[in-house]
């Protein structure tokens, strides 16, 4: 088996696996959403330059700063087409990845920690053409 066949394996692997946080998330979001949180939290982590728990308010700025990095004006509409409209939808995404086991959180999180963190329309629209 070469690299190539890995990468591809574990990639339908990883998919696989959202797929199956998506449909016990009753289908919220898409399964690219799920994805993109968890690199969010990767992102979120290498930007602090320590490894440590990451707040919501944390993760949502990370979330942000990820999405215009990798869609660029089309962040918004990228993160609206898979569902995540509001940074309460990157929270309930981060809550179904917990209960999934593929993130943790520490006593005291609340999805609470994630509303309304920012606004989507002035970070993707207002504040990245400013």
């Amino acid at each position: 088996m070469t690299d190539k066949d890995r990468e591809e394996e574990s990639s339908d692997e990883t998919r696989e696996r959202l797929e199956a946080i998506r449909a016990g998330d009753g289908g919220r979001y898409h399964a690219d959403a799920y994805g993109f949180v968890l690199d969010a939290v990767a992102f979120t982590l290498s930007d602090i330059d320590e490894i440590r728990h990451v707040t919501g308010s944390e993760l949502c700025d990370g979330a942000k700063k990820l999405a215009v990095e990798r869609f660029g004006p089309m962040a918004k509409e990228v993160l609206n087409f898979w569902g995540v409209c509001a940074t309460e939808d990157i929270g309930n995404i981060v809550f179904a990845l917990v209960e999934a086991k593929e993130l943790s959180t520490t006593e005291g999180d609340s999805i609470a920690d994630f509303f309304e963190v920012f606004d989507f329309d002035e970070a993707f629209e207002r504040d990245y053409f400013a």
